[in-house]
């Protein structure tokens, strides 16, 4: 993706958001004259990777195969081999009308996807087997508290405030229809290098061709453009 591209998809983002009445963070403002001021006081949102996350899944094709999201609040992955500390994570997402985001399941995570405001999202659940292929079994989740079992590849429609519960070992993607969706995701703690399994191979983070500089900096850009504080994550 073009950095150009990028930039601007931040600034339409932000808007959205603010326009169904979501506050971000003030680090979702930051420029890189910002971030050059900071040091290891910042470390949780970099290390944690808490921002802004636009990606098109290695696609080319960002408003058919894309997503942006931006990660709110996100614990450590080994504190969940002790059960003490921040267990959890919290996400916004926005998806277009059209633009799919590729089947995968979480190894571990269990979570919550909602639709926040905006259009429909349509959301598609498939059962996997043992050795990561689509299964033929039943799947069972909750929509807003109620058990719902489910034939592997049925198509749930999610309205605004609607939610799904996704177990681990779920397959599952989703697109919006009508509208933009403004989304959440509330979660176990969020692992991106460990914890997704893509039914195709995708690249999970773009690949940026550097037309101009940053508006804001993206969680993959943090590992190449963060100060000396952060080198020994």
């Amino acid at each position: 993706m073009k950095r150009s591209e990028i930039n601007a998809i931040l600034a339409s983002s932000h808007a959205f958001i603010r326009q169904h009445q979501h506050n971000l963070p003030p680090f979702a403002g930051w420029t890189p004259a910002d971030w050059a001021r900071k040091g290891d006081e910042v470390d949780e949102i970099r290390t944690r990777g808490l921002g802004w996350d636009v990606t098109d899944f290695g696609s080319g094709d960002f408003a058919r195969r894309g997503l942006v999201l931006f990660t709110l609040r996100n614990g450590n992955p080994g504190d969940l081999k002790t059960g003490r500390g921040k267990l959890y994570a919290e996400k916004l997402m926005i998806v277009e009308p059209g633009q799919v985001t590729p089947l995968h399941f979480h190894w571990h995570k269990t979570e919550d996807i909602i639709n926040r405001a905006g259009g429909n999202l349509v959301v598609q659940v498939y059962s996997s087997t043992p050795t990561g292929e689509l299964g033929d079994e039943n799947v069972a989740v909750s929509v807003d508290g109620t058990r719902h079992v489910l034939a592997s590849g049925a198509v749930l429609t999610l309205g605004p405030g609607e939610s799904i519960s996704m177990p681990d070992h779920v397959y599952h993607t989703f697109h919006a229809v009508g509208d933009r969706v403004l989304a959440g995701e509330v979660s176990l703690v969020n692992d991106d290098v460990n914890d997704n399994r893509f039914y195709e191979e995708v690249g999970r983070f773009p690949v940026v061709e550097e037309d101009e500089p940053p508006l804001h900096y993206l969680t993959a850009d943090y590992a190449t453009r963060c100060q000396a504080s952060c080198d020994g994550r």
